[in-house]
């Protein structure tokens, strides 16, 4: 199980990421525009800067919904290897056949 700490960091990355992504797609729309003037685009590139870092959508951490484990994890299903295993040997996710020989 992972420290709470560090679960409840990633879930409040995602939520500030869904706050503000309105906001910094208009504003990374405005840096890539080619037509707008360079000051224009350099001033968007400034305000995009001055957000919260843990606003962005690159912070967030896939982790393992059932013990928080943030490696070896499915995106499908939001289980690690672990979970997954554990769950499947159980017969707990359907259409899961763990192979035994």
């Amino acid at each position: 199980m992972a420290k709470k700490s560090s679960i409840e960091k990633n879930a409040r990355r995602r939520r500030m990421a869904k706050r503000f992504e309105a906001k910094r797609n208009k504003l990374r729309a405005i840096v890539h525009d080619k037509k707008l003037p360079i000051e224009d685009r350099f001033a968007a590139g400034l305000k995009l800067a001055e957000l919260p870092r843990n606003s962005s959508k690159t912070r967030i951490r896939n982790r393992c919904e059932l013990t928080g484990r943030p490696r070896a994890t499915y995106r499908k299903l939001k289980l690690s290897r672990i979970a997954l295993r554990e769950l499947g040997s159980r017969g707990l996710i359907p259409g899961l056949v763990k192979s035994s020989w």
